[in-house]
């Protein structure tokens, strides 16, 4: 068991502090009860073993601090135990943890739909629907587009990741380590190309073009139910489409009763420096999945979206047991209460600028930094062998090996195997991100 007497929260002293090696002695026992009890497909990406988190630290079993620039995967940007998220949960489960809202519904899982009503792009009527997970949110909304369309085809681009379920991966693009092996998978699922600024440098609208061909060429507009897409693509690499991309194919989908839906479970929640990436173009969605920050680490997800779609499928046809859970709802009231009161919108933009000067800087010293994308506190370097554009991915393994090794937290991402993505929580502050930073550029040095 781990030591009780430890609290986190953003009271945690705000420092990396490494008292051992990392992995400490204690990590590396619990990681050897890990890989006797867990099953192997459950990996890690840095074996070290949680006891309090809080602001822009993570303390593990052997007293390290370390500093966070992932956020459990953009979970965590109100921060890892923030005090209305905890107060909330606290008093939830105090009144009870559980009905199933299906079977008797309680007023939270309604708050939390109202507000999503509210929040997501688009003043026009709509309807949410609550889940646990971002692959369960994007399932459910492409059973609703078809349940809505009547039809069956639905239009996926390069790069993309939506989920681990048997639809999702067939929809996701990298083959390792998310579908090898675990086909075959659903069918139906078509690929068009997406915008890849740095690698394709086309201007959006002529990547929308190249994509709305291939649509209708290989799949045909009356029988796609839906086009889904990342407005940031996120295990893709971070790949921010060029302006006009988005609107481009919205318009596409618009024209031809084809369902438009933006996947926001990484980007949404004020972590690219709007409550959500659409709202950057000013694209609006027919529907939108969410989850990640919505509930400040816990499990929650949804479908918001126009409600002549979301009312279409059958009473009894979208729920489950836990979804909407009485408990993930109260933490998602309170997240959504802390980004607003505390203006975490514009924190993600500080964030975002003091990652982007950063290595600006760095990579005119360094042409292995590629590219520098993103927008808000969603931003990644893409790693590149010197003098070209061939992905460095054994640099970019070393490199988050090395900030792993002195005490920052670091992911990885991309098609490739070539993109370091920054995603501190938003409640990290300026010194610690800087110095988290400064790793990276040793980490960079030292390959």
């Amino acid at each position: 068991m781990t030591d009780a007497t430890i609290i986190g929260g953003p009271s945690l002293p705000q420092e990396r502090k490494l008292v051992t090696a990392i992995p400490g002695p204690k990590s590396q026992e619990l990681l050897a009860r890990k890989n006797a009890a867990v099953a192997s497909g459950v990996g890690v990406a840095l074996p070290v073993f949680t006891v309090a988190a809080g602001g822009g630290v993570l303390v593990d079993v052997d007293g390290n601090s370390l500093i966070d620039l992932g956020s459990g995967i953009a979970v965590t940007g109100v921060g890892n135990s923030a005090p209305k998220v905890v107060e909330a949960v606290k008093a939830q489960v105090e009144r009870f943890t559980h009905t199933c809202f299906t079977v008797t519904p309680y007023d939270g899982y309604v708050e939390v739909a109202e507000k999503l009503n509210e929040l997501t792009p688009g003043d026009h009527d709509k309807r949410s629907a609550l889940f646990n997970s971002g692959a369960e949110a994007v399932e459910n909304a492409i059973k609703i587009a078809r349940h809505f369309t009547k039809r069956n085809a639905v239009v996926v681009f390069d790069h993309a990741y939506h989920g681990r379920t048997n639809l999702t991966m067939g929809m996701t693009a990298k083959n390792m380590p998310y579908k090898d092996g675990f086909g075959p998978f659903a069918p139906e699922v078509y690929r068009a190309p997406a915008s890849y600024p740095y690698r394709d440098g086309l201007t959006g609208a002529e990547a929308a073009a190249q994509a709305i061909l291939q649509i209708e060429k290989q799949v045909g507009a009356a029988n796609t139910a839906a086009v889904i897409i990342e407005p940031i693509q996120g295990e893709g690499g971070f790949i921010a489409p060029a302006e006009g991309f988005l609107p481009a194919i919205q318009e596409w989908a618009t024209a031809n009763g084809v369902v438009f839906i933006l996947d926001e479970v990484q980007t949404g929640f004020a972590r690219t420096g709007d409550m959500f990436a659409a709202d950057h173009e000013g694209v609006v969605p027919d529907l939108v999945t969410t989850a990640k920050g919505i509930a400040g680490g816990m499990p929650l997800s949804a479908v918001t979206g126009r409600t002549d779609i979301m009312n279409s499928a059958h009473a009894g046809g979208l729920g489950g047991t836990y979804t909407g859970n009485p408990t993930a709802v109260a933490a998602a009231l309170a997240t959504i209460e802390t980004y607003q009161e505390e203006n975490l919108v514009e924190r993600a933009r500080e964030i975002g600028a003091i990652i982007e000067e950063f290595f600006t800087e760095l990579a005119k010293s360094d042409d292995r930094i590629g590219d520098i994308r993103g927008r808000g506190a969603m931003q990644a370097i893409e790693l590149v062998e010197s003098g070209s554009k061939t992905p460095a991915a054994a640099l970019t393994g070393a490199i988050a090996k090395y900030a792993g090794e002195q005490g920052v937290i670091l992911l990885t991402c991309g098609t490739y195997g070539n993109v370091i993505r920054f995603l501190p929580p938003l409640s990290i502050s300026d010194e610690l991100l800087r110095e988290g930073l400064q790793i990276v550029a040793d980490a960079l040095a030292a390959n």
